[in-house]
C-alpha cells in the first residue's frame, strides 16, 4: 500500500465537472492498494497517516498532527501508485490490487479515518478525476507499507 500525503491549504476533486469533495487545511492523500494488502496493513498506514506531525506549531516547527489543527482529509484512490517502471518505459501494474479487492480496502481506509473523528472527503473509485490543491510548504510525504510495516510483507 502506498500513500502520497500532501499538506494542503485546500483541495478539491471533480468527476465529469461535478465537485465531489472539498477540504480546507489538511491532507490530500493519493492511495495505491497492492494485491498483497489487507486490513492489518491498512490499519498501520492509517495510524501513521493520522499521527504525522507535519503542521507548524507556534514556533514554526513541523510538530503538530492533523487533529491539532482541525485538519481535514481528501482521500483519492490511485492505482497508478502501484506502477513499476523499473523495466522499459511503460509502467507495469501487475501488483496493483484488482478493483474488486481494492475498492473495499479503499472504503475501509475512508471509514477508518471517519471513525477516528476526521472530516473525510473522497472522489469516486475508478473514475477519471480532476484534482486541484494548494500544497502548503510544499510538503509531501511518501508512505509505503513495506517500510511502515515490513513484518506484514514477508
Amino acid at each position: 500500500m502506498r500513500f502520497v500525503v500532501q499538506r494542503v491549504s485546500h483541495a478539491s476533486v471533480k468527476v465529469d465537472g461535478e465537485e465531489l469533495g472539498r477540504i480546507g487545511q489538511g491532507f490530500f492523500v493519493l492511495i495505491g492498494i497492492e494485491d498483497v494488502d489487507n486490513r492489518e496493513v491498512a490499519d498501520k498506514m492509517v495510524q501513521k497517516l493520522l499521527g504525522l506531525r507535519i503542521f507548524e506549531d507556534a514556533e514554526g516547527k513541523s510538530n503538530l498532527p492533523l487533529k491539532d489543527v482541525d485538519g481535514e482529509l481528501l482521500l483519492i484512490s490511485q492505482f497508478t501508485l502501484c506502477g513499476d517502471a523499473s523495466h522499459g518505459n511503460r509502467p507495469s501494474y501487475i501488483h496493483a490490487a484488482r478493483p474488486e479487492t481494492a475498492e473495499p480496502m479503499y472504503d475501509y481506509i475512508v471509514d477508518s479515518c471517519r471513525r477516528a473523528g476526521y472530516k473525510v472527503e473522497t472522489g469516486r473509485f475508478g473514475a477519471e478525476m480532476k484534482c486541484e490543491l494548494l500544497n502548503d510548504g510544499p510538503f509531501t510525504i511518501w508512505m509505503d507499507s513495506k517500510d511502515i510495516c515490513p513484518k506484514l510483507h514477508v
